[in-house]
């Protein structure tokens, strides 16, 4: 009996197929939103991670920002509760709270809801994986669950043309922004863009005003601009006292007033990174532990 010669063409083919299996991208796996209340994506993988515990305080902790506290509230039940919703942009000064109440809103709506819908998720995506959005979006659209997209710190520099892809997950293409979807950003841009690159954008140009017009609209795509401003020294005691009583610091009034003044003169700022940062430090020097 003679043994049967392989064929030439079938072995090539076959190699060609193993070879098309291990370079193929992996396939996309509906992700498990049962797993926790908050994820990361990390876009290089295709995955979420589940975030055991959140870094965030309480939302009644969050002074001087009542008039958006309120406003991103709102906004963020009514999202939960299955309503149209807006995308948000929370722009303005460095350390006032933009992205601790992105998250502190997240966790209220949840606690005030539970057992009225289901328990909403907060998805962080990292500045440099905003080109993912779109897939992140399209694994999401299919999911029970209702969620929000945050990405902290968004701005563009340069020749950076990553934002058409944040304009397009926004606008939603042929299909549009999936219901169960709403994206929050914070930025200290207001446009998303430096001044100087836009003005450099309106000089070169033919036409000046069109230049600049598709970056600019960026900030269009969000249906609410929530601004943070810098807060007055009042505002910052309050951030201060409303800390210390919290977390039962013991302290008399005049030594606090004092030491929470000179820490910001100290660091040239007032905010509520800094009021949270004294607070820290004096938490230490008492030697307490910050919880409850």
């Amino acid at each position: 009996m003679t043994d049967t010669v392989p064929d030439p063409t079938l072995s090539v083919l076959l190699r060609i197929a193993d070879a098309l299996e291990r370079i193929a991208p992996p396939a996309r796996h509906a992700p498990d939103l049962t797993a926790a209340d908050a994820f990361v994506w990390h876009a290089a993988a295709r995955e979420l991670s589940p975030v055991a515990k959140v870094n965030r305080v309480e939302l009644s902790l969050l002074r001087g920002v009542d008039r958006v506290r309120d406003t991103l509230a709102e906004n963020t039940e009514r999202f939960a509760r299955a309503l149209p919703a807006n995308n948000v942009l929370l722009w303005g000064a460095r350390g006032m709270g933009k992205s601790s109440l992105v998250k502190s809103v997240h966790a209220d709506t949840n606690k005030r809801l539970a057992g009225q819908a289901l328990p909403l998720k907060l998805i962080e995506i990292h500045r440099e994986d905003i080109e993912s959005l779109p897939t992140l979006m399209g694994l999401l659209r299919q999911d029970k669950h209702r969620a929000i997209v945050f990405c902290d710190d968004l701005s563009f520099d340069g020749q950076d043309t990553s934002y058409k892809s944040l304009k397009a997950a926004l606008d939603g293409g042929v299909e549009g922004r999936p219901d169960n979807v709403v994206f929050y950003a914070t930025s200290n841009r207001r446009h998303l863009l430096p001044r100087d690159m836009m003005e450099n954008e309106r000089s070169t140009a033919i036409n000046p005003g069109e230049a600049v017009e598709e970056k600019v609209s960026l900030s269009d795509r969000f249906g609410l601009w929530l601004g943070f401003h810098k807060c007055s020294q009042d505002e910052y005691l309050e951030m201060i006292d409303g800390y210390v009583g919290h977390f039962g610091l013991k302290i008399t009034p005049d030594a606090l007033r004092r030491e929470a003044l000179e820490w910001a003169t100290t660091r040239g700022s007032r905010s509520g990174r800094t009021a949270w940062q004294y607070i820290q430090d004096l938490a230490g020097r008492l030697g307490q532990r910050l919880e409850g």
